[in-house]
Formats: structure tokens, C-alpha cells, sequence
């Protein structure tokens, strides 16, 4: 459960840099954007291994860059659902991709769990 909680709250930081950097990506408050965490670590976890099986193919033949484009499609889908959260459109949205794709990558190196 502490992990969950630390990942989201990375997950929380890349989303409020996103917002920072990203024209286009907004919160409304600071509620939102921990809601938009929590969500996103959901739709990461339930909708996303779906996602990404349907899109082998072009992830294939992309050589793993239509990732990014799944990675947006389930934040776009967090601000979907999520009322307070806000992302205009497929650019500002793989920008967001990014962002939230290396602070979650930071915080998994930095919660690194030497039992592997």
C-alpha cells in the first residue's frame, strides 16, 4: 500500500509538471491533480495492458514509439473522467506522456526493491 502511495505521488508530480510545461494540460486544484494520480494509476493498471495488447501491431511496426500515443490516449482518458483535469488535444497530451513517463521512471528507480 506505501508503494501505491509513493508511486502516486510521483505519478502526481509528473502530472503538476506536465501542467507547469505543457500548454494545454491543467488542474484546477490540488485535489484534482491528486484524484488525476490516483486515476491514472488505476487506468494504468486495469485499461492500459488492454490498450496495449490491441496496439501491438503499430507498436511493432512503430518500434515501440505508439506507446507514447497509448500512454497520452490513457491520460486523456484520466481527464475524461476526472473533471477538475484537463488536457487539449493529442499534442499536449504526448508532451504530458512524457513528462509523467520519466518522473514515474525517476520514482521507480528511486523505490527500487533489491529482492530481484
Amino acid at each position: 500500500m506505501a508503494r501505491f502511495i509513493l508511486r502516486a505521488v510521483f505519478a502526481a508530480i509528473g502530472l503538476w509538471l506536465a501542467a507547469e510545461l505543457a500548454p494545454g494540460v491543467s488542474f484546477s486544484d490540488y485535489g484534482s491533480l491528486a484524484a488525476a494520480a490516483v486515476l491514472l494509476g488505476v487506468v494504468n493498471a486495469i485499461v492500459r495492458p488492454v490498450a496495449v495488447l490491441l496496439t501491438l501491431p503499430f507498436t511493432i511496426l512503430t518500434l515501440g514509439l505508439f506507446l507514447l500515443v497509448v500512454n497520452a490516449a490513457m491520460i486523456g482518458l484520466v481527464a475524461l473522467f476526472l473533471r477538475g483535469f484537463t488536457v487539449d488535444g493529442l499534442g499536449p497530451g504526448l508532451l504530458a506522456a512524457i513528462i509523467t513517463g520519466v518522473t514515474s521512471y525517476i520514482g521507480h528507480m528511486a523505490l527500487k526493491d533489491d529482492r530481484r
